[in-house]
């Protein structure tokens, strides 16, 4: 789904650029180094805020969780 979800964000990305690049000066609306860093870092997050619960969820002693609520 991350992998997904940067794809779309990256192609809506390149579409709206071309748009805009009227607008930009002295800037390229196509820069490759811009768009892998982006995607890259957004991927890195979505995993972050995948691992990090997950990792917490599994310290849980699944006997003793059903007991505390």
């Amino acid at each position: 789904m991350i992998l997904a979800g940067v794809a779309a964000g990256l192609a809506g990305a390149v579409g709206v650029g071309r748009l805009v690049s009227t607008l930009l000066v002295g800037v390229s609306a196509s820069e490759p180094a811009t768009y892998a860093v982006v995607g890259l870092a957004l991927a890195g997050v979505a995993l972050a805020a995948c691992y990090l619960p997950a990792r917490r969820a599994a310290r849980v002693n699944p006997i003793a969780a059903p007991r505390t609520e």
